[in-house]
């Protein structure tokens, strides 16, 4: 037989122009597509689903259009409720990753339910349903899904795509490798912008993949924008694309305006995000304090305060109700030298100690550790003013 190998691309083989103009003939006797369908306008959101799904699947872009072509075909013929419609689009999905996919390729029931899952499609898919609406497709399609999509014709018309008579931007083509792996990119471009809209299916098949070629030279500036090679190879002269090319145009048009929206949008956050950060913070105004003052907690103070506290609180009343008089004539009835005033455990030992006059005294009381807020006060006991460390307390 010819020189086609199983693993070899169709359009590489020696065989490429025979099974293209067997391709060419069948794409005559396709159904014709009306758009008269009830629920047109969810058309686009169920391709771009099919679109997702087959791009997670990792399927050919022939399976992907054939998909499509599965669902305008049955839309066009049934009006089905929304949530069948869904459960149709996996089945198209399922019939042409069958078709055009060897078999461990074909997606699993728990993948696609997993990505109906992410979707947030108020589905779940079971393998009784999807058989059903398998076999009603193929009833439907007379067990035909030999239908030729643009995706079976584009790789075999980029071969020509690109040539060393070309020019880019008025320059020669240094690196034909380089301009024909763009070239490449920008056909698979157009080729989904095809799926887009359903007026792609009022021209033949072939037309729409040449015109992806077309619109692809155009926009990566080849001159000139169709050639001679082009033309004998697709069978279409640069006035039968050109109303194709010009909706392909008008759509990546759309696509760039929107591309740019959203990036001045996502600029404008960032400046904003920037300007927020790197504003000088600003005084923050004094806010009384929540805490009540602690002369309003004296009872329960009392009841923390250690024997050493009790043996300073004696001694500062003590020096309170002198007299100045009083403490240089060392009166008998000094409460300094009184220890019946004091508890029996804590009475000190009595020194005489020449006091020259008012000396700051720093006395530092500890308590029982608590956890909570430490309050401290500063001062002296003769200035009246106390200092000591507070735990929190229980109301």
């Amino acid at each position: 037989m010819g020189g086609l190998k199983m693993e070899e691309p169709w359009w590489k083989g020696d065989l490429a122009a025979e099974i293209h103009q067997t391709l060419r003939m069948k794409e005559l006797k396709l159904p014709v597509y009306k758009a008269r369908s009830s629920q047109m306008g969810m058309r686009r959101y169920l391709a771009d689903l099919l679109t997702i799904l087959s791009s997670r699947c990792q399927l050919c872009p022939t399976a992907r259009h054939l998909a499509v072509y599965l669902l305008d075909l049955f839309m066009d013929r049934y009006d089905v409720a929304v949530k069948q419609l869904c459960i149709i689009s996996v089945a198209c999905l399922l019939l042409a990753s069958k078709f055009e996919e060897k078999e461990d390729r074909v997606p699993k029931l728990e993948q696609l339910n997993s990505f109906v899952h992410t979707s947030r499609l108020n589905l779940v898919l079971t393998k009784k349903d999807l058989l059903k609406m398998e076999l009603l497709l193929l009833e439907s399609f007379d067990w035909n899904l030999c239908l030729p999509t643009p995706a079976h014709y584009v790789d075999y018309y980029l071969l020509a795509s690109v040539s060393e008579a070309d020019l880019h931007n008025g320059w020669p083509i240094t690196s034909i490798t380089k301009v024909r792996a763009f070239m490449e990119k920008y056909a698979h471009y157009f080729l989904k912008v095809s799926l887009q809209d359903h007026i792609f299916l009022s021209f033949q098949p072939s037309l729409v993949a040449a015109a992806c070629v077309g619109a692809s030279r155009i926009c990566f500036e080849i001159s000139p924008s169709w050639t001679t090679q082009l033309e004998l190879l697709t069978c279409y002269s640069w006035e039968n694309l050109a109303a194709c090319i010009e909706m392909m145009l008008i759509a990546h048009n759309k696509d760039i305006r929107e591309a740019s929206k959203d990036q001045m949008t996502l600029l404008q956050q960032q400046q904003v995000v920037e300007s927020l950060v790197l504003q000088t913070p600003r005084q923050v105004p004094y806010q009384q304090s929540r805490y009540h003052p602690v002369t309003q907690h004296s009872t329960l103070l009392s009841q923390f305060h250690s024997p050493i506290q009790d043996l300073c609180s004696a001694y500062r009343d003590s020096l309170q109700a002198l007299q100045p008089s009083d403490l240089a004539s060392g009166d008998a009835h000094d409460p300094l030298r009184s220890r019946s005033t004091l508890p029996t455990s804590f009475q000190p030992v009595v020194q005489t100690v020449s006091i020259p006059g008012p000396v700051p005294l720093q006395v530092a009381i500890s308590t029982e550790p608590r956890p909570g807020l430490s309050l401290a006060y500063g001062g002296s006991y003769f200035g009246r003013h106390h200092s000591y460390a507070a735990g929190c307390f229980d109301g």
